[in-house]
């Protein structure tokens, strides 16, 4: 019985350090080093969208051969990563406790449930079932939807806020306003006070 609460702030505890050890979940992607304007892209990876970005860079390289491209991941709020971390530890515990087939509900005096009484005859299937249905809902906690877009720290587009990835041609069409604008505003004279 004095067991069960030191497992549980050791889960804790373990569950903290993979969040926080891991350079908060970023995850890099430095494509281009140049001297030209810097363009950021922070997107969803587990959506899917680090391919896109591939295509999306690679197309701009060639129209822009001096513009510097990064990409990074777009995390979700610490809370959710928490509870994706927490799951992720809790699933391999009671995926371990199955498979030794010890009873936990004993140790609280408790009848086994039928769900527990069909795991321990359905060993293999509760195991896959504990996975699969674990990686769903940590894949949701982690998936941001996210496609945003800044080119030098000035946010140019958002896919959180529009709900679409840009085209190319309008992305094309955002850098190009963007770095005429920019061109425009060094050509004009400062004052000094």
């Amino acid at each position: 019985m004095r067991r069960l609460p030191l497992s549980v702030v050791i889960l804790w505890a373990c569950c903290l350090y993979s969040v926080s050890a891991d350079n908060n979940g970023v995850k890099k992607m430095k494509v281009q080093f140049a001297t030209g304007p810097l363009l950021k892209f922070q997107i969803c990876v587990s959506c899917g969208y680090k391919r896109v970005f591939e295509e999306y860079t690679q197309a701009l390289y060639q129209r822009y051969p001096d513009i510097r491209i990064e990409g990074e991941n777009y995390l979700p709020l610490p809370v959710y990563r928490h509870i994706a971390s927490f799951l992720s530890m809790f699933k391999l515990l009671l995926i371990g406790v199955i498979i030794v087939g010890k009873d936990p509900f004993a140790l609280f005096g408790m009848q086994a449930p039928g769900l527990w009484v069909w795991s321990q005859e359905n060993k293999i299937y509760a195991c896959m079932m504990v996975f699969f249905f674990s990686n769903m809902i940590e894949n949701q906690c982690m998936s941001t939807g996210a496609f945003e877009i800044t080119l030098n720290d000035v946010p140019v587009w958002s896919k959180l806020e529009s709900g679409h990835l840009p085209s190319m041609q309008q992305l094309v069409q955002i850098l190009e306003n963007e770095m005429k604008m920019n061109v425009h505003m060094d050509t004009l004279p400062h004052h000094h006070s």
